[in-house]
């Protein structure tokens, strides 16, 4: 009974966040019969175990699926499209799958829809690419559709032109952007730890059960940018630890930080990883750790397609064989996995699109038997759960997407 009391004490002064008033009226009761006791844990602190009976309650009931994720990518213009969908739902549920990975903020650092956040910096970003969300959510809850959050972390041009000093500058002090026009944040950097944290606590207060991170890294050659680059390393500057592992742990450290930021909202958390941060140590440049990274959440989601390999595993065009490019990549996840002492569910990204623009002899169309030659891999890996990626939302019919 002393050790409850002391825990309850704890929860109402360093976690009421959300049913502080009726448990704190129980506690009141049972003070008056015994003192409660306040242990010495600083307060604002999260139990590593929150129970689940005091999550926050979103009010949308979707369980996760029993057979394990099986779902599809989602656009916030599909999202938010009502006959797209309503198309896309139907999809699913007469498929065989169960789940939509919707973007709640995207690739370019838009909020795609009124997540209901006080953060100036939010609603600034904020667009209506989904303008009713309540409505969105409420047919995933009639459809039994498990919903996922996508929140793009650090590729952010939004926060960077807003923010310069989130980012990294050039000499001129001009913010860096990639070939492609894109600007980062800055992993080092606390403020865009919890400007994120914010998006994915309020997607999770909208009733997504789960929260996936993507490009959780530096930009990809930043390795050879960064001497020329003018940012902060905040915390990390007077570290003992080299340069590439500043990186590394910044990276970590963002993901531990968020999942336990995120445990009393009671959603899963996810991270989208490269499949070759699997095959090395770690892939120092953008400061990924493929183990480190699995320690510190529920699923690891690697990024296998196999257009997007050159030749690997002894495949010289793995385009061509996605069932032998996948089996290959499992053997690497899967032991790596197997040598942790808490490992996360597995759910690779796959491929359902054509990469014509890898030429003539080193693409086929992607239909039906290419698919399910990937999943067919996968579950003979000991692995059920995937999610499919086609930025156009179109998606191939007649796959046996359940073979578990």
């Amino acid at each position: 009974m002393t050790h409850t009391k002391k825990w309850m004490g704890t929860f109402i002064l360093s976690a009421s966040l959300f049913l502080a008033v009726p448990f704190a009226a129980q506690a009141e009761d049972e003070k008056q019969a015994e003192p409660i006791e306040i242990n010495s844990q600083p307060l604002l602190s999260i139990p590593k175990k929150f129970p689940a009976q005091f999550s926050y309650d979103s009010g949308i009931d979707i369980p996760y699926p029993e057979k394990g994720v099986k779902g599809i990518y989602v656009t916030a213009y599909s999202a938010g499209g009502t006959q797209k969908m309503a198309e896309l739902s139907d999809f699913v549920t007469t498929n065989g799958l169960n789940s939509m990975v919707i973007d709640v903020k995207d690739d370019t650092g838009n909020i795609t829809m009124d997540i209901g956040s006080d953060n100036e910096t939010v609603k600034k970003s904020t667009q209506d690419f989904v303008s009713d969300p309540k409505t969105m959510m409420e047919n995933l809850e009639k459809n039994q559709i498990y919903p996922i959050g996508r929140i793009v972390v650090f590729k952010d041009t939004l926060l960077a032109e807003a923010k310069p000093e989130l980012s990294f500058k050039r000499a001129d002090g001009s913010v860096w952007k990639n070939g492609n026009g894109d600007a980062f944040v800055n992993p080092f950097s606390k403020d865009v730890w919890d400007y994120n944290v914010e998006v994915a606590k309020q997607a999770a207060k909208m009733g997504f059960k789960e929260i996936q991170f993507d490009y959780v890294r530096f930009p990809e050659g930043f390795e050879t940018q960064s001497d020329s680059l003018t940012y902060s390393r905040g915390d990390y500057q007077d570290s003992e630890i080299d340069e590439v592992q500043q990186r590394v742990s910044a990276v970590t450290d963002f993901v531990e930080y968020a999942r336990e930021e995120l445990r009393p909202y009671g959603v899963e958390v996810s991270v989208d990883i490269f499949g070759y941060s699997a095959t090395v140590p770690e892939a120092p440049g953008i400061g990924q750790n493929f183990s480190k990274i699995s320690n510190n959440v529920d699923v690891i989601s690697s990024m296998i397609y196999p257009s997007h390999w050159g030749s690997y595993f002894g495949i010289s065009k793995p385009d061509l064989e996605p069932y032998k490019l996948v089996t290959e990549y499992m053997k690497v996840e899967n032991e790596l996995l197997e040598g942790l002492e808490t490992p996360p569910k597995s759910r690779p990204w796959l491929q359902d699109f054509t990469a014509s623009y890898l030429g003539a002899g080193n693409y086929i169309e992607y239909g039906a038997a290419q698919v399910e030659d990937q999943i067919r891999a996968l579950h003979e890996a000991g692995v059920d759960e995937f999610l499919l990626w086609d930025a156009n939302n179109t998606y191939t019919p007649g796959v046996n997407y359940n073979l578990n």
